[in-house]
């Protein structure tokens, strides 16, 4: 029984990939938002379906948003 439900769960795909996307851009801000909780953390891998290339390019684009301060490092 579990291991039925195991394999119905569908893979995520990874919306960079699927766009062809070469470089993440720190400046474009409203596309690094939807990868942030309300908090202001990066969203993992298995949430957002990004591949691993994909999210460490992420995560650098996103330190790079808040150093530039382009993005909050915290939300209340």
């Amino acid at each position: 029984m579990a291991r039925e439900q195991i394999d119905k769960k569908k893979r995520k795909n990874c919306n960079f990939c699927a766009d062809k996307v070469e470089v993440i851009d720190y400046k474009d801000a409203q596309k690094i938002r939807r990868y942030l909780t309300e908090a202001g953390k990066i969203l993992p891998r298995r949430i957002t379906g990004t591949c691993a290339e994909h999210q460490r390019e992420l995560a650098r684009a996103v330190k790079r948003a808040r150093e530039a301060a382009l993005i909050n490092y915290v939300y209340d």
